[in-house]
């Protein structure tokens, strides 16, 4: 997809915290506006990408983890999508070989599909896999045609791997030297890239994909979870910290999109932009705009090349977990407040690890962004 596309190095979550994250990504707010923070989450009368796009025609669908909260007014129905097949919550979600499923639509019907495959302890059907071949079926049966009145389509692909769980049985690693949680890791990570290189395929297979806009991302940093250690595989790079933290290493994603069509291929951006962008970005594809205000801006100039973006002039993210910690990103400055002690200094463009405090030496810079994170 990078090389097909454009890869921006300086795209970040909307939050270290999960479901603060994904809030974000669906509503184009900073999570202190969206309502959603750590332990809470969307509220009921969120407007989010997917309501926008149903209305102006969309057929909409969300495949995988919700984990935005299971009561009615905040269900994937109740937020603008006419399908969903997956789990409501962040515990059913790392139940890689569940025995059942969530489907809705915009009826309001809300069922459990059996998944026989794994009854009573089989584990038979390995459910990442499974939504992958869901997508690929929502992505044939709703692709624009004469049938549908050219019907645009949005899918949302939630995969909730590689949290820890009980991994596939497959044997491609099984003769690394590796420790076992980590062959697991490595074996989730290949099953899911395998199954969005069959979701592209098909794409090319049905010639939808030059038209198709295909963005790939992540709601946060690598997790340490159980005995699975994200230093094993440098999963962070040279980035500080992991899911969870302030620090790059938690905010700090991954950020593909592929557009044949408009993208010129194997594009490398540093713009700096966030999760709460991608709803103006995604209206302005669509040809639409939304509704409601938002915290973010479009970049689409920056994916097709034609005109001027106006670019953040700062950042905020704000982490409950461990106390309160804080950071605030301005232009290559980026300030971390951890609780009551004095801030840290870091200059991104000379250390992306933020490992040399600055403080010191740039009080006048430490002023101004502690002015700017009281505001």
């Amino acid at each position: 997809m990078a090389s097909e596309g454009i890869r921006f190095t300086s795209y970040y979550a909307g939050s270290p915290n999960d479901e603060a994250s994904r809030a974000s990504l669906l509503t184009g707010l900073e999570p202190r506006h969206a309502g959603a923070s750590f332990g809470h989450p969307m509220p009921g009368d969120a407007f989010t990408l997917a309501t926008l796009l149903q209305k102006v025609g969309y057929q909409t669908g969300f495949i995988g983890e919700w984990n935005l909260g299971d009561t009615p007014a905040v269900q994937p129905n109740a937020k603008g999508f006419n399908e969903f097949a997956g789990f409501l919550s962040q515990a059913h979600a790392r139940d890689y070989f569940t025995e059942n499923i969530y489907r809705q639509n915009t009826t309001g019907s809300n069922t459990l599909e059996s998944l026989g495959e794994n009854w009573n302890g089989a584990r038979g059907l390995y459910v990442p896999d499974f939504l992958g071949e869901m997508a690929g079926n929502i992505v044939r049966l709703n692709l624009p045609n004469r049938l549908n009145h050219y019907r645009p389509f949005f899918l949302c692909l939630s995969y909730p791997i590689p949290h820890s769980g009980t991994p596939p049985i497959d044997s491609t690693y099984s003769g690394e030297s590796w420790p076992q949680p980590e062959k697991d890791r490595a074996t989730m990570i290949t099953r899911m890239d395998e199954n969005i290189g069959r979701l592209m395929a098909g794409l090319t297979k049905l010639r939808s994909d030059a038209n198709t806009v295909v963005i790939f991302t992540s709601i946060g940093g690598p997790q340490q979870e159980g005995a699975m250690d994200p230093k094993f595989f440098n999963s962070a790079g040279p980035l500080r910290g992991g899911a969870g933290s302030v620090y790059e290493g938690g905010i700090r994603v991954p950020m593909i999109i592929r557009w044949p069509a408009r993208i010129k291929p194997g594009q490398v951006s540093d713009l700096g932009w966030t999760a709460w962008d991608l709803l103006p970005t995604i209206a302005d594809i669509a040809l639409t705009k939304s509704p409601v205000k938002t915290d973010g801006v479009s970049i689409l100039p920056v994916l097709t090349g034609k005109g001027k973006i106006k670019e953040h002039q700062s950042f905020l993210w704000q982490s409950d977990q461990d106390g309160l910690n804080q950071a605030v990103r301005m232009g290559d400055w980026k300030m971390v407040r951890s609780g009551t002690n004095a801030p840290a200094l870091y200059n991104l463009k000379s250390d992306i690890g933020e490992k040399e405090d600055v403080a010191a030496k740039h009080p006048d810079v430490v002023g101004k962004m502690e002015k700017l994170l009281e505001k």
